[in-house]
């Protein structure tokens, strides 16, 4: 990027005793001028606008599933949201956790030019999701019995085994849609996949209608509903990198490499599974957790409603943070450390407006959203309760109280910190937010909302962690570490077929 002769420098340093400021041979001051500052703002902006968007709309398929079963009866609600739950728990967050590996490597491959990269290590994360996939349905096929050990009402559990079963086929496909979304989502190719992803949703939308309500086939319609979704949308994403132009010098056909040196695919997609995982399965927990209070039924569905509903708002900041990634893996990539500590602080900004703007619409929204899910009239305002507590759980996430969550999350990915945020989490989620949340509902007798309280403890001691590391990290020293990972492994283009 062309630098203005007349920079602007930061009144306050970005960071403070670690080299920030400091060009790639520590040889001079660097100020950040407007014009890279504006340059950055509209970079994520026409990144992250997108990326929400897919994010949204992949998000969508599951939540307008159970939009649909929730018209069959509360029973037909609570099971689907159940297995919802724990499908997350068990396939979806760990395929997309393993996936999120590849904004490390093909990110700052993609930051060094190293193009022909980017389709060996996406052919070899769809190698090992697809393998680790099998085990995953395997887990789903016997959800009704894990649910019945783990204490859940025996009803509920049987609707929720219907229920994943059917949804087994969309596991293999998300495992592959979430190594296509960061094949393009790193070379900055987002408005794609918006439009994939939007068709996919309208889709689902007149097939949820047909299956659950014309064929007879009830909450197994939803469910198939779904695989047929997900699969659609990976069809029109694999055709897209065939095909077009955009992806010729990143997609040169299949290869034997992506067969080799899957160790070092995975000694980072482990840690990078378990960062995302120890997150949402705490967040999952809670709808689990409501099956042990009084009245499940009403518990379970108002919780996977507050639950969806916070999913729901969770994919606009992890749309930045995707944006974000990119950013701050291609800049390391290319040997730009300033550029890349200048990406944190803008996502940070936009992340501050962000968690002000969604928490006050949750507010507005209260007493009509549970509408969306239920006519019952106990389950409308039970959400309308908690909805505020969703809402300032989301407000924290984007508040200058605690502004470095998501951009911190992001920078573990761009940077290759997964283990560093896997044990953050451990900590933030299983130490401190579930055994609070276990006392305000079961000693307290707060019910849902203790649950969904012990969480809000856990973002703040997430927060306090990950705003300490942001803060001390050092620029230089990880871009050199990204080209070190690059050229550690790169496959010279000759060898791939």
């Amino acid at each position: 990027m062309e630098r203005e002769e007349q920079s602007l420098s930061l009144s306050t340093p970005l960071c403070e005793g670690n080299g920030v400021g400091v060009d790639e041979k520590g040889s001079q001051e660097r100020g950040i001028s407007k014009k890279e500052i504006l340059e950055e703002v509209k970079k994520q902006l026409w990144l992250s606008g997108p990326l929400i968007s897919v994010s949204l709309l992949q998000y969508c398929i599951q939540m307008i599933s159970v939009m649909f079963v929730g018209h069959l009866g509360e029973l037909s609600l609570a099971g689907a949201s159940m297995a919802t739950s724990f499908a997350t728990v068990t396939g979806f967050s760990l395929l997309m956790g393993m996936a999120s590996a590849l904004d490390t490597f093909c990110g700052q491959s993609y930051g060094a030019r190293q193009l022909h990269m980017l389709g060996i290590h996406m052919q070899r994360a769809m190698v090992v999701l697809s393998l680790v996939s099998i085990p995953l349905a395997i887990i789903w096929a016997n959800t009704r019995s894990i649910l019945i050990a783990c204490g859940q009402q025996k009803d509920i559990a049987e609707e929720a085994g219907l229920y994943a079963r059917f949804m087994i086929p969309s596991l293999f496909a998300y495992g592959l849609l979430q190594c296509l979304v960061k094949f393009l989502q790193t070379q900055n190719i987002v408005f794609p996949m918006m439009l994939f992803s939007g068709i996919t949703t309208l889709f689902h939308i007149l097939v949820c209608w047909v299956l659950v309500f014309k064929t007879g086939l009830g909450n197994r319609g939803a469910a198939l509903a779904n695989s047929l979704s997900c699969w659609i949308n990976v069809l029109l994403m694999v055709l897209y990198v065939k095909f077009s132009s955009s992806c010729s010098k990143t997609w040169t056909g299949f290869s034997k490499e992506a067969f080799h040196d899957t160790v070092s695919f995975v000694r980072l997609a482990i840690p990078s599974a378990v960062m995302v995982c120890l997150e949402m399965w705490s967040f999952e927990s809670m709808v689990l957790l409501s099956g042990l209070l009084p009245d499940p039924e009403l518990e379970t569905s108002v919780l996977s409603i507050s639950l969806n509903t916070a999913a729901t708002v969770w994919m606009i900041p992890y749309g930045l943070s995707g944006a974000a990634s990119t950013r701050v893996s291609n800049e390391l990539g290319a040997q730009r450390p300033y550029l890349a500590r200048l990406a944190v602080w803008v996502v940070i900004a936009i992340a501050v407006t962000e968690g002000i703007v969604v928490g006050i619409v949750l507010i507005l929204i209260r007493n009509v959203w549970g509408y969306a899910y239920s006519n019952e009239i106990q389950v409308v305002n039970y959400v309308a309760v908690m909805l505020p507590v969703v809402a300032t759980s989301n407000f924290l996430d984007g508040t200058p109280m605690c502004p470095f969550r998501f951009p911190a999350l992001c920078v573990a990915r761009g940077c290759g910190w997964q283990k560093i945020g896997a044990y953050i989490n451990l900590g933030s989620y299983y130490l401190v937010g579930i055994p609070i949340a276990i006392l305000l509902a079961f000693v307290f007798h707060v019910g849902g909302k203790g649950l969904w309280l012990g969480i809000i403890c856990a973002l703040v001691v997430q927060v306090l962690s990950l705003a300490t590391i942001t803060v001390r990290t050092n620029w230089e020293q990880e871009a050199k570490k990204a080209t070190d990972r690059v050229y550690d492994e790169v496959i010279p283009v000759d060898t791939v077929s």
